[in-house]
């Protein structure tokens, strides 16, 4: 069932919660979380190495529970093969393609939140993600701004 309000025509079925949104900020490497404009959540993260994140506003198109991510280049040194990746929000904006397969994740393979680490995912503990994974839909918008800063960083 999709909830309504009457007179709100902006619920629709990929995302029956239009006030939800989530913002990632990797200047201080923090996802936040707001529901009515209000923070409910934050959470520290990993962003990509070599500012390979992308920045600006998007759309969650597809939430997967766990799937097996894989890259790189093996003569860069840069090859990764990561089965079971978990708790997985997909998320694309008119600049960057659904292909390009960028999204927030549960991360068993470093525990070094506060530094960018990925390829240019947004790497988060297991049972944070988790957190979000349950509480955003398909349609949640999701912002990200800033440029790391190891000063400003949360560790």
């Amino acid at each position: 069932d999709i909830p309504s309000v009457l007179g709100d025509s902006t619920i629709t079925p990929d995302n029956p919660y239009p006030n939800r949104h989530i913002e990632v900020n990797l200047t201080t490497q923090q996802v936040y979380v707001f529901d009515n404009d209000q923070k409910i959540a934050f959470y520290t993260i990993s962003s990509g190495k070599w500012n390979r994140t992308p920045t600006g506003t998007f759309t969650v198109w597809a939430k997967v529970r766990s799937q097996k991510m894989s890259g790189g280049s093996k003569e860069l040194g840069t090859y990764y093969y990561l089965p079971n990746v978990p708790y997985i929000l997909f998320f694309y904006n008119d600049k960057i393609a659904k292909k390009q397969g960028y999204s927030l994740h549960g991360t068993y393979w470093h525990d070094n939140f506060g530094t960018p680490m990925s390829h240019g995912c947004i790497n988060m503990k297991t049972p944070d993600v988790a957190e979000i994974f349950s509480w955003a839909n398909i349609g949640t918008e999701i912002s990200i701004y800033g440029k790391y800063d190891p000063k400003l960083a949360a560790k």
